[in-house]
């Protein structure tokens, strides 16, 4: 199937649905045309703006196509707004933190001018805003990210 403008805006809009379960469809299509070619990163600012929803899944879905188009990223808009991804390490929610956190080895791959930016914020994420159960599984993931950005 040939993806279009219209579908891409169309999958965009899905990605704000109440419905779990088509909001995470949505960003599927969205994370496979990525790959694909650079249609999806024209709504990179789209993107951005998901990372200020109430709604950690759509927050989520943002951080993921954020780092999926960092690969067509020439113009340096990442780089620009790249403070506000980073805020997303302490995310509320520590499920949005996590796949933050695990999104950023992919940014560092097509982004290494960004790599300093990215192991500071790391290295001083104060995870004492998470419940003390779920505070050594983000910092292994911190763990982990930072091996992969240095390796």
């Amino acid at each position: 199937m040939k993806i279009t403008e219209e579908y891409i805006r169309e999958q965009i809009q899905m990605l704000y649905s109440k419905d779990s379960n088509t909001g995470y469809a949505a960003l599927m299509v969205l994370q496979d045309a990525s790959h694909e070619d650079s249609m999806v990163y024209s709504y990179i600012n789209d993107f951005f703006d998901m990372l200020g929803n109430k709604n950690s899944f759509v927050r989520t879905r943002g951080l993921v196509l954020i780092a999926e188009n960092a690969i067509w990223d020439e113009t340096g808009i990442i780089n620009r707004f790249f403070d506000n991804y980073l805020q997303h390490i302490t995310d509320e929610k520590p499920i949005t933190a996590r796949q933050c956190i695990k999104l950023l080895p992919t940014i560092a791959k097509h982004k290494p001018e960004l790599i300093k930016r990215m192991t500071d914020a790391l290295n001083s994420a104060d995870l004492s805003c998470y419940k003390e159960s779920m505070q050594p599984l983000v910092k292994k993931d911190i763990e982990e990210a930072l091996a992969q950005i240095q390796g």
